[in-house]
């Protein structure tokens, strides 16, 4: 049995900021995550993409996000079970819980955190006919080690923020780069868009719009990808790479047993303090949906601040949190 205070389930970038907050207030956390490495989405499906919307840092790769958010809380000692599912929460008698994973693990808290993203998911895949034979042979779902396109002809298909951000960044990596959407306007940033639109006035990308990629040839290995119109004209392109980018469906998995407040594949909160209608848990990131919610990182990071505080009196009963914190030089005054 494992004893802490608070038990975090998901180690993506929110779950992992959630520990300095409740280091920061002298609480123990244990994290638990299905994915065998931290990092959550950033380390399994985009770890060399770049981000561009955490506070400080105009751009950053994901993976280095998440050496640095490890490096924010090394001195909070926070404990991990990697590549284990939680199954089950057992309510004590004391209002604590015991969380149990697929391989027996038993974390006993005062507290539960759900910061799981999106849950289990898998890519969104187009009507696109031979997609499937080709995955492996040229098909890729994620970009994770953008060094294999270099000098390859790569088509990406998409609206928003991955393709938009994905373009830009293999226009310096790629030999030559397509982007496909089927519309006339892009979901993503506005900025990036405004990139993409730059590259391909340059010259530097080629941008087909109002088109979808609808089918695929080679002969074992991709060779070509055929682009239909939205106006029923018909072509193709050489083709070593297709990433079609059309986000991911979440599934709550073992979540959805949990006796939570639930709606599309999301844990309903109060934006109070981001509880769920079970005391004593939370969730925090991407797994959450209240009102005007956002799935952004910057977001889930001020969740989790938000959260550790409301926390704090499961935790110590007996005390008072009454003092506003910060760090000077990275060491807790209090």
């Amino acid at each position: 049995m494992i004893h802490t205070d608070i038990c975090i389930i998901g180690a993506g970038p929110v779950g992992l900021f959630a520990v300095f907050e409740a280091g920061l207030l002298k609480m123990r956390c244990h994290l638990i995550d299905a994915l065998p490495v931290v990092g959550g989405q950033l380390a399994e499906i985009y770890p060399q993409k770049p981000i561009y919307d955490i506070p400080g840092a105009p751009a950053i790769i994901a993976e280095d996000l998440v050496n640095n958010l490890m490096k924010q809380i090394e001195e909070f000692k926070p404990g991990f079970t990697l590549g284990e599912r939680v199954e089950v929460l057992e309510k004590q008698d004391d209002g604590s819980y015991i969380v149990r994973t697929n391989e027996g693990t038993d974390v006993h808290c005062k507290v539960v955190v759900i910061a799981a993203g999106l849950g289990s998911f898998e890519p969104r895949k187009p009507a696109v006919e031979q997609l499937e034979y080709f995955e492996g042979k040229g098909v890729h779902y994620m970009v994770k080690k953008p060094e294999q396109f270099r000098g390859r002809n790569v088509v990406l298909a998409g609206g928003g923020d991955s393709a938009l951000d994905w373009t830009i960044f293999l226009a310096d990596v790629a030999s030559r780069v397509t982007l496909v959407h089927r519309g006339d306007t892009f979901r993503g940033a506005p900025d990036s868009a405004e990139k993409v639109y730059d590259l391909a006035g340059k010259g530097k990308i080629d941008l087909v719009l109002q088109a979808q990629v609808n089918k695929l040839g080679g002969n074992g290995v991709l060779k070509e990808v055929s682009i239909l119109g939205n106006d029923k004209s018909v072509f193709t392109i050489p083709t070593d790479d297709f990433i079609p980018l059309f986000g991911l469906s979440p599934k709550l998995g073992p979540i959805a047993d949990w006796n939570l407040g639930v709606e599309k594949s999301a844990v309903i909160v109060d934006t109070f303090d981001y509880s769920t209608n079970v005391e004593r848990i939370y969730a925090i990131g991407d797994i959450n949906t209240y009102p005007g919610k956002l799935k952004l990182i910057l977001c889930g990071f001020h969740e989790a601040a938000i959260m550790m505080q409301s926390a704090f009196k499961y935790v110590y009963p007996d005390q008072k949190l009454s003092f506003k914190y910060t760090t000077v030089n990275g060491v807790n005054p209090f």
